[in-house]
């Protein structure tokens, strides 16, 4: 199992004085005597730089207190490090494999540069000889495997925070700069050993190109498709970015990356007349698919939470038999099965291609001349088109008694009202609170008819669990009262439904689709 921890440091170029007396740093105590390491680290990436494109840095390291396998990938303006002890060999371990599949997909892990760091360790200590921060010193000796790389050497120096914070840092950096130490250029050893290669400029030109933001959301009058392309670019990260917590089952892990999936679907939908369809027709389908495999395993972890919510809270002389070890049983199997199934498919060519497909969509939209009109005038249209379809699919509902055929259009009601939502959250930048406020009417009118679909589907099972305990000899009191109770549930949302719709469809939250 990998630990980590976020890896709070800064890096300078040191001046000809070399190191100055740190323990004049506010905060600073005292500093320990350096302390001498020689560390050997072999860093692995894609031929075509794929991680480094992504500001990740994988490498096997000995030497130091530290040495194994480390994984380091962004946190905000820090790095997230994860470790693993060494291994007798130099192949990547598969956990860390996982970790990274998202960029590299079906490309090979291969060594592209090697580092060569004699380092000195220096801590700084506070009054009781805590270790407020490590400061390496390091002489390194670099190249770059790929393309005839030549040997590089420079010395270089890392603040790393240990027990002290962020103002210890900004103490720190003042004592170095007076002293002749500037930050370094370079993010990372990596960075610096590639930077002049003809594949580090391709790699960064990539991340430049995946991370650029649409630069005229940002003045007075953006056009529809620079609103689209941010919302779009903003969805490909966060799914990117969910996919290896999803292969962990990490907490919301699945849930996270499904929603940011939806939410790249609906977009393509909403906003059509704004793209190219040959082009994000196809990958939508995709996106459905994906949709699909994450929703397994998501939807038998709510099912198991729901399940054993509404056994904990009825009495104990209602609770007749190993009721709550048969539904821990059966939706801990179904969760596991449904999860194994989704990394499998997390692990195959056409998930790959769907990512291929989105980055290229991020990169380069395939936006319509009508996209390039002023969002004002074009995104109220296009989300009151989606409310629209909302508001058909819940009148068709309303004129429905007979369950069988009421309950699979207030399911459609549901995801209308989801795309709404979505549409409506999309254009907060532009709209601001008017926005927001339809977005949050429309929040409420979808948990409402979530909470109507969560207990259809539940009855179904329920009704599957009372049989199991019945055809095993155990008394299926409690699993059809529970149905009962999920009836009489899903009878609520009914009666609540209609006001919320009326609220979202009310002027005050209406006004603004009519530009």
């Amino acid at each position: 199992m990998t630990t980590s921890h976020v890896e709070i440091e800064r890096k300078y170029d040191l001046g000809a004085d070399g190191i100055p007396d740190l323990a004049s740093a506010a905060g600073v105590a005292a500093v320990s005597a350096p302390v001498e390491q020689i560390l050997d680290a072999t860093y692995y990436d894609t031929p075509d730089l794929r991680l480094a494109a992504a500001r990740i840095t994988l490498r096997r390291r000995t030497g130091g207190d530290d040495a194994g396998w480390h994984l380091k990938v962004p946190s905000g303006a820090d790095r997230e490090e994860r470790h693993l002890p060494l291994t007798a060999d130099s192949d990547v371990p598969d956990e860390l494999v996982g970790l990274v599949r998202v960029h590299v997909r079906d490309q090979q892990l291969i060594p592209v540069a090697t580092v060569h760091s004699r380092r000195a360790v220096r801590r700084l200590l506070d009054d009781a000889d805590r270790v407020l921060a490590e400061v390496a010193d390091d002489r390194v000796t670099a190249q770059a495997l790929q393309n005839g790389g030549v040997e590089q050497v420079w010395r270089e120096l890392e603040v790393e925070l240990s027990a002290g914070d962020r103002g210890l840092l900004k103490a720190v950096d003042a004592v170095l700069r007076t002293a002749g130490a500037t930050p370094s250029a370079s993010s990372s050893k990596l960075a610096r050993v590639l930077g002049g290669s003809s594949d580090w400029t391709a790699a960064r030109d990539r991340r430049n190109g995946s991370r650029a933001t649409a630069g005229g959301q940002q003045a007075k009058k953006p056009t529809a498709g620079e609103v689209v392309t941010a919302h779009l670019r903003e969805q490909v990260t966060q799914l990117k970015a969910r996919d290896p917590q999803a292969r962990q089952d990490a907490p919301d892990g699945v849930h996270k990356m499904r929603v940011a999936t939806r939410r790249l679907r609906s977009a393509m939908a909403t906003f059509r007349p704004l793209l190219d369809r040959t082009v994000t027709d196809p990958v939508r389908g995709e996106l459905k698919w994906l949709a699909g495999v994450l929703g397994e395993p998501r939807d038998a972890e709510v099912m198991r939470a729901q399940l054993l919510t509404l056994i904990e809270e009825e009495p104990d002389d209602l609770v007749l038999g190993p009721v709550r070890r048969r539904v821990e049983l059966e939706m801990d199997r179904r969760h596991r099965e449904a999860h194994e199934r989704a990394v499998r498919e997390l692990d195959s060519p056409r998930y790959f291609r769907l990512l291929d497909a989105l980055d290229a969509l991020a990169a380069r939209p395939p936006l319509t001349p009508r996209a390039g009109n002023p969002a004002t005038k074009v995104l109220p249209a296009l989300v009151r088109k989606a409310w629209r379809r909302l508001d058909r699919q819940l009148r068709a509902a309303s004129g429905v008694t007979e369950p069988a055929a009421r309950d699979p259009l207030l399911h459609e009601a549901r995801k209308d009202a989801k795309r709404a939502r979505y549409a409506a959250e999309s254009v907060e930048p532009v709209f601001g609170r008017a926005a927001q406020r339809l977005a949050r009417r429309l929040t409420a009118l979808q948990e409402t008819l979530g909470e109507h679909q969560d207990s259809v589907v539940l009855r179904q099972t329920l009704r599957q669990l009372g049989v199991q305990a019945h055809l095993s000899g155990e008394n299926g009191f409690t699993f059809g009262r529970l149905h009962a109770l999920e009836q009489a549930r899903a009878e609520g949302a009914e009666h609540r439904y209609p006001g919320l719709w009326r609220k979202a469809r009310a002027r005050k939250a209406q006004r603004w689709l009519a530009r």
